[in-house]
């Protein structure tokens, strides 16, 4: 019986499947999304929401933690470095996966993990305000051209006038001091 059990083996034994699930969180990590089937991507969502976790806090005994779990140089400095600060205000939830199919060979459910903060598709805030800012300019802009077109013969005959009353000014504060 497999009673409060949680934890999925995926058909391996203990220290083949902590360092496949080492392997995927370093890819993961590098690659900010991966290919895998849907069984070990929710067995490498939970190994790999932790370590995200400690990474907001760059200590060395942070990195030495994460560097027991991931045994690569080059995916904890990456982590530190880029994912980090991106995942900074975020509660959790650091890792999507999104279901693509079955495989051809075998059928196996496949699907897709990533880094929710590095998908720019999916990421609402940087998407609105690009979309909404720029519908928004585009409109007044040639609207304002037009206006100006219409405008400057008026402003020109009035900038020949201008100097002479700038120079009408300055004489008068030369002759006040």
């Amino acid at each position: 019986m497999r009673h409060g059990k949680k934890f999925n083996h995926l058909s391996r034994t203990a220290s083949h499947r902590s360092a496949l699930l080492s392997n995927m969180a370093c890819s993961l990590i590098e690659h900010k999304r991966i290919n895998t089937t849907v069984a070990k991507a929710k067995a490498l969502r939970v190994y790999v929401e932790p370590i995200l976790t400690k990474a907001k806090e760059d200590t060395t005994h942070n990195r030495r933690t994460v560097f027991a779990y991931l045994q690569s140089k080059e995916a904890v400095t990456e982590l530190f470095r880029t994912v980090a600060p991106k995942i900074a205000e975020r509660n959790g939830g650091y890792t999507r996966i999104i279901k693509t199919g079955f495989r051809q060979g075998d059928a196996a459910d496949m699907a897709m993990i990533e880094l929710v903060d590095f998908n720019d598709l999916y990421n609402p805030n940087a998407e609105e305000k690009k979309v909404t800012r720029r519908s928004r300019r585009a409109t007044p802009k040639v609207a304002e051209t037009v206006a100006e077109v219409k405008e400057t013969p008026a402003k020109e005959e009035t900038k020949t006038e201008e100097p002479k009353a700038e120079a009408a000014d300055s004489t008068e504060e030369k002759a006040g001091e």
